[in-house]
């Protein structure tokens, strides 16, 4: 008689989890993104410009050096910090100073930020300064984009193309 009631009692437990498992599996109704907005995205690995001017090494300094470390210039390991702007319409939706990674600061810079916007037709500008000047940017690009609902738009920044692009 023990042993019909634990089989009873296990079944009833387990029932209870296969119906908690089956509710839990479809009905808090999750929307990843909203379906009435679109998305744009900003990727960016970039190095800054170096930290300052590389310098040629005299023969006297290449003799002190072993013979595989001999390189004719000399230059800082660490970078500049850069300057990252995205405006939408004219409304600055993300301003940030990314400074470089790694341990000697030598790495890149790194960001990835979205942006939930109305879909429709907007201008859509991306500045970036990889350098030491201390007004204006480096890189700039502006176009005029439509954004369908839940269509998403990636910004990405290739410096041997030029730039900026959106795609």
């Amino acid at each position: 008689m023990a042993d019909a009631l634990r089989y009873v009692g296990q079944a009833a437990v387990y029932g209870l989890i296969a119906l908690a498992l089956g509710y839990f599996s479809d009905s808090p109704a999750y929307t990843h993104f909203p379906p009435d907005q679109a998305l744009v995205k900003l990727s960016l690995v970039h190095p800054g410009d170096r930290v300052g001017e590389c310098r040629r090494r005299t023969a006297d300094e290449l003799a002190e050096l072993a013979p595989n470390m001999r390189k004719a210039l000399d230059c800082p390991r660490g970078r500049l910090p850069l300057l990252v702007e995205v405006s939408l319409d004219g409304v600055l939706l993300y301003r940030e100073s990314l400074p470089p990674t790694g341990l000697s600061g030598d790495g890149p810079s790194r960001a990835y930020q979205r942006f939930t916007v109305a879909p429709g037709r907007h201008v859509l500008a991306a500045r970036l300064r990889d350098s030491a000047r201390t007004e204006g940017f480096d890189f700039e690009h502006e176009a005029d984009i439509e954004l369908a609902p839940r269509q998403s738009l990636a910004i990405d920044f290739q410096a041997e193309t030029g730039g900026f692009v959106f795609r």
